[in-house]
């Protein structure tokens, strides 16, 4: 009887597929092929919450330290890019320099692709770190909890978008990338299934609070799923699919939405 390895195996290859492609995180990807892809982005929301969570306690730390709310926000904002390289806030800048050109697909592809950014990423990137501290600094004000809460459950919204933009029926833009390896590699319904889990599972976080904390974190994580959605469906339109700067772009989207949710009605 041939051994198993553990390590290849579908589930475990997928959470090292999650925490290896879209986190620093010192995991060895040991599989690189759309079933394994497609795995780690039923994982995402898992590794999102990790990194979430170390964006909570950046800012907690601060506070404990006797920092104000705004220095524990701009923690809890750069945490997110530094354990993912950026990659997120940089294919948003992409994603808005392809929207923003007005050019037929094929040319706003080729602009994604380009290293540089152009003035629609940068206006992109200003106003949605912008709003992230804001937000941030909303909830911190009132308490570490809040504060820290607001970045888990932004963490978690952003990888959830991109189990969402990975559903089957969604097709990849361009034949190669990261996109289009993953693209697709989730069926809809468990799509669908991972999205109810991760909002349920939130809503028992927010009892913690009390009062209307359940509904009140259940409604960030769709409205953070909502405005993810809203980008994908005008990127697919325009782009013809989706592109590993698109999957970037609505993880960025949800993330911000789900934070300035939680500043409007988390109290």
């Amino acid at each position: 009887m041939r051994a198993v390895n553990s390590h290849n195996t579908p589930g475990l290859a997928g959470l090292r597929f999650a925490f290896g492609t879209l986190t620093v995180l010192p995991v060895r990807v040991s599989r690189w092929d759309r079933d394994c892809a497609g795995a780690g982005m039923r994982w995402a929301p898992l590794a999102g919450l990790a990194v979430g969570l170390c964006a909570g306690a950046a800012g907690g730390l601060l506070l404990l330290l006797g920092a104000g709310p705004l220095l524990a926000a701009v923690a809890s904002a750069a945490v997110p890019a530094v354990l993912t390289r950026g990659l997120h806030l940089d294919g948003l800048a992409d994603t808005a320099d392809g929207l923003g050109s007005g050019r037929p697909a094929e040319d706003a592809l080729r602009i994604m692709k380009q290293s540089d950014i152009g003035p629609f990423g940068v206006l992109a990137l200003v106003f949605v770190l912008l709003a992230q501290v804001a937000a941030l600094y909303e909830l911190y004000g009132r308490g570490w909890g809040y504060g820290a809460t607001a970045a888990a459950v932004a963490g978690a919204a952003a990888r959830l978008a991109l189990t969402l933009a990975a559903r089957s029926g969604v097709p990849a833009a361009r034949p190669e990338g990261l996109g289009a390896m993953v693209a697709a590699t989730v069926p809809a319904r468990q799509a669908l299934g991972i999205a109810l889990l991760v909002t349920a599972g939130f809503a028992a976080w927010g009892t913690l609070f009390g009062g209307y904390g359940a509904p009140r974190l259940a409604l960030a994580v769709l409205a953070g799923a909502a405005a993810a959605e809203l980008l994908l469906r005008h990127c697919v339109r325009r782009f013809g699919g989706v592109t590993g700067d698109v999957f970037g772009g609505v993880a960025e989207t949800a993330a911000t939405a789900a934070l300035i949710a939680l500043a409007v009605g988390f109290r």
